[in-house]
């Protein structure tokens, strides 16, 4: 490597345009977004440097067509955005304008690979290009969120950050950019056609003294003028925000990009991992919120807003008609491997590398009869010898998760089989407890008796905000019979498993989170988003280890603290033997992320 000063030495400013440009090969223009500003520059350039210099425009926003209009070479005239700070942002969007030649494209693509960067070609000279049109998508839906009341700016903040894994919350964002900028770029986009509409509030915002980190107060306050701290954002805050609504302006507009041919789906979703540093691309995001469940969002925001906007983009459309609505279906955006196996009383979907077991006799709620238990001991066999399986989520069709036991196969049981029935139905839920894969419970609508004994067997509850859970056997009068009585009592204590059972009320989803009954609540359009994601990043795991880890708890919890101390140790010393563990410690210390395999 050059040393710093050799390079500096190479490097001549001056504020005279002929003298820069007189023998330059490229011009990179980076002068306030101004679009008269912009012009005037590049016709002075124009006058001055060589037929064949290519001028490129910094711009993140404006029309390069109308830039290149103010010179005698629009053939030679792009849209090179760098992302700041350029020293470190790899991306560079370079934007063809309605003459900008092949030649210019493909020289500016390369030098862009030259300096290091990733470039992604823009088709198209469309308003925001890729990044800011899709980014101020999202900041459209956050701001007219808080505008109209639904979320607070911390609410939304918390769900970019800890539900969506943004970076930055959007506010944050807003803040960092410059509330001014912003709204110079939302104003330089709808006087290009976009259908976005700038809220009131927003307006009034830009016209204050609070523009940000820049005057060090914005929608959060900083410690001075120009100088930037993270602001302090409660994950609970955003429970309650529909991540899905939220993000799906944006992968609308993503859309609408890839179907007008302004840019790959591949460049599409770099631009936003590079430029954005989001942890998937936009088109990934889709494929994992499901793309019908992406559509019924819009449709939603496109009652509530009444914006043009919010309009389902067709490409959109037909693919939930072709039903390619994501990784559950195997094609979306990309393809996926999904193969389906259908019983008489239950699905089994394998979303590699989840697998689900769908309760499917939804006009009976899910009850679970003989048929049941005997197709998901068959099912749970299959999963515990598929090595390609790392998590499994239990679901319910229709309106609910599971309302119980089917109490019609009650009617003639004499005491003797009732003993025996119980027997069978807490040793299929033992192999679910036991099985070597961790296993999640995805609770909607009903989870009564047999069913919450079920969400009991497994590793993880997730349950849908207005979801219902409960032990009202005693209102037959009977107790539980699929082990609730020890279970119940050993994750959420004595009193309130007898509280459960002797009353045989239902609690509110809400309130079982906050008794440890279940891990999370979350709204009823994120529920399979949720279990997903889980089941996820639990594939990303050593595997070893997770087994490991569950069966020191398993069986720890009922042993003495002292021999279950012994057990922990025990699994320490297994766990460290495998070559996971050898894996996780050199990853650690050489700083990447490592890469188990199970071993």
């Amino acid at each position: 490597r050059e040393p710093p000063e050799a390079i500096l030495g190479r490097i001549r400013t001056t504020l005279d345009i002929n003298e820069a440009c007189k023998e330059a090969d490229l011009v990179i223009e980076a002068v306030p977004e101004k679009i008269d500003l912009k012009k005037k520059v590049f016709s002075e350039v124009d006058a001055v440097a060589p037929k064949h210099a290519i001028l490129a425009t910094n711009t993140s926003s404006l029309s390069i067509t109308e830039i290149a209009s103010a010179t005698k070479r629009p053939d030679k005239v792009i849209g090179m955005h760098f992302f700041n700070p350029p020293v470190i942002m790899k991306l560079v969007e370079v934007i063809r304008g309605e003459k900008t030649s092949d030649e210019t494209v493909n020289i500016i693509m390369d030098i862009a690979k030259k300096l290091g960067k990733e470039p992604v070609l823009v088709n198209k000279d469309s308003p925001g290009f890729i990044v800011n049109r899709i980014l101020f998508a999202l900041f459209h839906e956050a701001l007219w969120s808080v505008d109209s009341g639904e979320h607070t700016v911390d609410e939304i903040d918390s769900a970019a950050r800890y539900k969506a894994g943004f970076p930055m919350g959007i506010f944050e964002l807003i803040d960092y950019i410059g509330i001014d900028i912003t709204h110079q770029i939302f104003q330089a986009m709808i006087d290009r056609g976009v259908k976005f509409q700038i809220p009131k509030t927003f307006e009034e915002k830009a016209k204050s003294n609070e523009l940000g980190v820049k005057s060090g107060k914005g929608y959060y306050k900083y410690p001075a003028p120009g100088v930037f701290a993270k602001p302090s954002v409660s994950i609970k805050a955003g429970v309650k925000v529909d991540i899905i609504r939220l993000v799906a302006p944006a992968i609308n507009e993503a859309a609408m990009l890839f179907e007008e041919g302004i840019a790959s789906k591949e460049d599409i979703d770099k631009a936003v991992k590079l430029g954005l540093n989001w942890p998937m691309g936009v088109f990934e995001y889709a494929d994992l919120f499901g793309i019908d469940t992406v559509v019924s969002a819009l449709e939603e925001l496109r009652k509530v807003r009444g914006m043009e906007i919010y309009e389902p983009r067709k490409i959109l459309k037909e693919m939930v008609e072709r039903g390619e609505v994501g990784r559950k279906s195997g094609k979306g955006f990309y393809s996926y491997r999904v193969e389906e196996k259908k019983f008489e009383t239950i699905i089994v979907k394998y979303e590699y590398p989840i697998a689900w077991i769908i309760l499917n006799r939804p006009k009976k709620l899910n009850a679970i009869n003989a048929k049941m238990l005997e197709e998901m001991e068959k099912a749970l066999k299959e999963i515990e010898d598929n090595k390609e399986i790392k998590a499994v989520v239990f679901m319910g069709s229709g309106k609910a998760f599971c309302a119980g036991a089917d109490v019609s196969e009650f009617k003639d049981m004499s005491g003797v089989d009732a003993f025996l029935y119980s027997r069978r139905i807490q040793k299929v839920f033992e192999i679910i407890e036991n099985l070597t894969k961790p296993t999640i419970a995805a609770i909607h609508g009903y989870a009564l008796g047999g069913g919450l004994e079920l969400a009991l067997a497994c590793d993880l509850r997730v349950a849908a905000s207005g979801s219902l859970l409960g032990q009202p056997e005693i209102g037959l009068g009977i107790i539980p019979g699929a082990a609730a009585t020890q279970r119940l009592t050993r994750i959420i204590g004595e009193g309130k498993a007898k509280e459960l059972i002797f009353l045989g009320d239902y609690i509110a989803a809400e309130d079982a989170e906050s008794i440890g009954l279940v891990n999370k609540v979350v709204p009823p359009r994120e529920l399979e988003l949720e279990a997903r994601k889980i089941g996820l990043r639990i594939a990303e795991k050593p595997a070893l280890s997770l087994l490991i880890a569950k069966y020191v708890i398993n069986y720890g919890k009922d042993a003495a603290e002292s021999v279950g101390k012994v057990l922990e140790s025990l699994g320490f010393g297994l766990a460290r033997s495998t070559k996971d563990a050898e894996e996780g410690i050199k990853a650690f210390l050489e700083k990447r992320k490592p890469k188990f395999k199970g071993e």
